[in-house]
């Protein structure tokens, strides 16, 4: 992989992730990340549309004048919204109904309106692609992680309703952690906490990162008589 491209994905998986960074996108992440599977359904159907949406943003820069470029960019992200949404309810028709309204307002997704605007225009397809695909992930991350922290501690569980993603199957994969829960994790205020502790998180590790950094070296003092 190429220094840009590692550069790219490492932008969009960590240094300015949607979810922990940017914080682009917060509706659909605190309402649906009550669980594993949601926030895995989700986090999928965004990245298809921004990888999709990035490519053809790309391919299309050259030909959409400016003065029109940011509805037409929103009528390529309703298309391929539409899309992800009727692929969803023929064949993932059961999590389709679950994750309800929060599908098709992924066109309201600042994210992806924002990488459309700032770098699928201005980038060739591949790198376009590359940075949807490392977008995407990175939101699904936050999503998966905060969903699964909120089904673990508010209900128990863990990967419960994976059937309706990956077939009768995935129910041997339910698991049962305990009885009970706390009810406040699966609230809003139990969302805006988790999303709180996981930016303290990120920022923790990127202090660490920080100090382990060698100094920079001291400039050489100048010499006696020397103009400064």
């Amino acid at each position: 992989m190429s220094g840009r491209a590692a550069e790219v994905m490492r932008t969009g998986l960590w240094s300015n992730n949607p979810g922990l960074v940017q914080l682009l996108g917060l509706c659909p992440l605190l309402a649906v990340s009550t669980s594993f599977v949601n926030g895995l359904g989700l986090g999928i159907a965004t990245t298809l549309v921004l990888l999709l949406s990035n490519v053809t943003v790309s391919l299309i820069r050259d030909v959409v004048r400016p003065e029109i470029r940011i509805p037409v960019f929103v009528l390529v992200i309703a298309s391929f919204v539409t899309a992800v949404e009727l692929a969803m309810n023929a064949w993932f028709h059961e999590l389709y109904r679950v994750l309800g309204i929060f599908i098709p307002l992924i066109v309201t997704n600042c994210a992806i309106i924002g990488r459309a605007e700032a770098f699928a225009s201005r980038e060739r397809p591949g790198l376009a692609a590359l940075d949807g695909i490392a977008m995407g992930l990175g939101f699904t991350a936050v999503l998966v992680t905060l969903g699964a922290a909120r089904e673990l501690i508010g209900q128990g569980t863990l990967f419960a309703g994976a059937h309706m993603m990956f077939g009768e199957a995935a129910r041997a994969v339910e698991l049962q952690a305990f009885d009970g829960g706390f009810l406040l994790a699966l609230l809003p205020p139990g969302a805006f906490i988790g999303l709180g502790l996981l930016v303290a998180a990120k920022n923790l590790v990127d202090a660490g990162l920080q100090r382990r950094q060698p100094a920079a070296p001291p400039l050489p003092a100048a010499a006696p008589g020397e103009a400064a």
